[in-house]
């Protein structure tokens, strides 16, 4: 780490089982300007997360690691951790990023001269995301699109507005705005609580920025097929705002605008091709042609202006044909099952009591 006397920045991590991650994002978050001290959770791992960390402490004075043994009632896993660390805090400002994320050269100090620059009370990013297998490329690209479009990135920084979002991989928020919102404790039982901590901070008179986050910080969310299907399942109904109607509607553009003209026209376009031309079946041919050419323009765009690789939209209709079957699944767990499965814990997905949040 450079040495700076005056870092302003307490970082807290927070890791369950993170040992493919944990040494990567301490050395990326240890680079920056700006650092006073880091704080990583280590949250009951049972594979070598303390082990490394106990190995990094030699190479990186300013880390500190706090072992967790149990979970306390009413709270998520990644709330109790983050509140644990936050109350041994000693900086002006807090960041919240997850294990999974690597930060690049010169971020922290870009950010937090944006953030006060602009009296930001909490900045978030949406980082850039690496998807090197097939079904990364087809998936996550496509939910990043869809989320931007549920929270706009210049509502959200609007303080007119009362749109409110943040994502957890990336939350830099000033301490006294933190404590005046009741912290992490909360929000201790929201699986979402990245979002509910920046309505929080929005409805007590804060100030947000979100940015599309691809230049400061990128991150591997789901390291196999398994793991995105548990994490979307757990996170979509609640990035709807628990609206039913809205992700039917998503459902309906995915299947019918995506996924069924392109299929359509590959069926009409062999079935063409085997029996002869007969001109009702090549004009419908041309028709999912050009709304199957249109919605890939389109994607493209979308996907540049976050920062994506523009080739991904060759992924759209397998991408959306995942999504809405992710869409059908998330609403499936909340509104019948009742529970989510996040690393190796169950939650509830009953809404909490008044009063006892």
């Amino acid at each position: 780490m450079k040495e700076n006397a005056q870092g302003r920045v307490t970082v807290i991590i927070p890791a369950r089982n993170e040992e493919a991650n944990i040494a990567r994002v301490v050395r990326s978050v240890a680079a920056q300007e700006g650092i006073r001290e880091i704080l990583v959770v280590d949250d009951q791992s049972q594979d070598r997360t303390g082990e490394i960390l106990e190995g990094l402490k030699t190479e990186i004075p300013e880390l500190r690691t706090i072992r967790l043994e149990a979970l306390p009632a009413g709270w998520t896993g990644k709330s109790h951790a983050v509140a644990t660390a936050a109350r041994l805090a000693a900086s002006e400002w807090l960041l919240f990023t997850d294990a999974d994320t690597e930060h690049l050269p010169g971020g922290l100090e870009a950010l937090l001269e944006r953030a006060e620059s602009e009296r930001a009370d909490l900045l978030s990013l949406s980082p850039g995301q690496r998807t090197p297998t097939v079904w990364e490329k087809a998936v996550i690209p496509l939910v990043y699109v869809h989320l931007a479009r549920l929270y706009r990135f210049e509502e959200v920084s609007d303080p007119r507005s009362p749109a409110a979002a943040a994502n957890g991989q990336y939350v830099l928020i000033r301490r006294e705005a933190y404590e005046r919102i009741g912290g992490h404790e909360a929000v201790r039982g929201e699986i979402l609580e990245d979002v509910e901590l920046a309505r929080r901070v929005k409805a007590a008179g804060g100030r947000l920025v979100f940015l599309p986050g691809a230049a400061w910080v990128r991150t591997r969310m789901y390291r196999n097929f398994s793991e995105m299907w548990r994490g979307w399942t757990k996170n979509l109904y609640l990035l709807f705002g628990r609206n039913l109607r809205k992700m039917l509607r998503t459902l309906a553009e995915l299947w019918l605008l995506d996924v069924l003209p392109g299929l359509g026209f590959l069926g009409l376009a062999v079935a063409l091709a085997v029996g002869g031309g007969k001109a009702p079946m090549a004009l419908a041919a041309a028709g999912c042609l050009l709304i199957a050419a249109s919605r890939h323009g389109s994607y493209r765009q979308a996907l540049r202006r976050l920062g994506f690789d523009s080739h991904l939209a060759v992924f759209l209709v397998p991408g959306a044909g995942l999504l809405g079957l992710l869409v059908l699944n998330s609403a499936r767990a909340y509104r019948i099952s009742g529970k989510v499965e996040w690393k190796g814990r169950d939650y509830s997905t009953q809404r909490p009591r008044k009063g006892t949040e």
